[in-house]
């Protein structure tokens, strides 16, 4: 009878070092508020594995609640199901330690500060801790719409791979991914960035490289005007976000779309544009100010123009100063 002969099956197959991997394969995001869970989904949605960074376990669990929240909402209206829910949540991983990027073909920095002094010297320190974590290709982006990458990647031994990643809103309607690079940024970076855009089905519009970007600059002249037309007593502002609505086809109105990103993010949107340029178009209303000092910051604050109840419904018909 013939020797058996057993050899193990692993040593005809590629090594791991040699196997082909898949572009974008895992990313990574500092910052997981708002933005920052919405591009987890969207990422972990098509197959990308997304580890995010938080400043506590408390921030970590705090997230995937809400994560899980927009998931469950998602099944509700019969976008989404249980088995796809789970198969989204098991390619999102926390963490506290940067060098839990060390894999990754991508890290976005997403954070939101209170501090506008500080703000860039906080973007920069964390570029800096996710160079040291990183591969040298890895790609480098900051969802900043006010600061400017050149100058936010400017320390930094690898500049060439620092990009602009702007994503205005992660709801799913959304298409739209305002992509800028800086003075450094090498075209291999650049071309990579816009696949990542298209691998996860949005359009992406590239910018010339200004604070503010597309978005923001129009949105703060566009708020502007609103509060204008409502402290002249034009009209209420239900009456203003309801004729941009129908008239313009738009989502929301100035004051519910304030309400939702955020009175303190726009007021410091607003500052920095004002610090960059100099120009009174950039001032901010009184009426945005008062708000702000009275930390009615919109729905995340359940007061701001509007009122909202715990699920984020307006249950007020707008901010009256009488």
């Amino acid at each position: 009878m013939a020797e058996l002969i057993v050899e193990p099956i692993e040593k005809y197959g590629l090594s791991q070092k040699d196997r082909p991997k898949t572009l974008f394969s895992k990313i990574g995001i500092v910052g997981c508020g708002t933005v920052g869970q919405g591009l987890a989904i969207i990422a972990a949605k098509h197959g990308i594995e997304v580890v995010f960074l938080e400043l506590s376990e408390e921030l970590i669990r705090h997230s995937f609640d809400e994560i899980t929240k927009q998931l469950d909402e998602e099944i509700n209206h019969w976008g989404l199901t249980p088995s796809e829910k789970n198969a989204i949540l098991s390619r999102i991983k926390g963490t506290v330690v940067y060098d839990d990027f060390r894999d990754c073909e991508l890290v976005i920095e997403s954070i939101k500060s209170k501090q506008k002094d500080s703000t860039l010297d906080l973007r920069k320190e964390i570029f800096g801790k996710i160079e040291k974590a990183v591969r040298h290709d890895c790609i480098i982006a900051t969802n900043s719409t006010t600061q400017v990458i050149t100058e936010m990647s400017s320390e930094l031994e690898y500049k060439d791979r620092c990009v602009s990643l702007h994503i205005s809103s992660t709801a799913p309607g959304a298409s739209v991914i305002e992509v800028v690079r800086g003075l450094h940024t090498s075209d291999e970076a650049y071309k990579r960035v816009l696949k990542f855009v298209r691998l996860i089905e949005k359009i992406a519009i590239p910018v010339v490289e200004s604070p503010g970007l597309i978005s923001v600059r129009l949105f703060v002249v566009y708020l502007n005007e609103a509060c204008e037309s409502y402290m002249e007593g034009v009209a209420s502002m239900s009456c203003i976000d309801a004729t941009m609505r129908a008239c313009f086809n738009m989502p929301l109105g100035p004051f519910e779309f304030a309400d939702k990103v955020g009175l303190d993010k726009i007021i410091r949107w607003m500052e920095n544009l004002y610090d960059e340029f100099g120009s009174s178009r950039y001032v901010s209303s009184p009426i945005l100010k008062k708000l702000v000092r009275a930390n009615r910051y919109g729905r995340s604050t359940g007061k701001g123009f509007y009122e909202y109840d715990e699920n984020g419904n307006k249950i007020s018909d707008g901010y009256c100063t009488e």
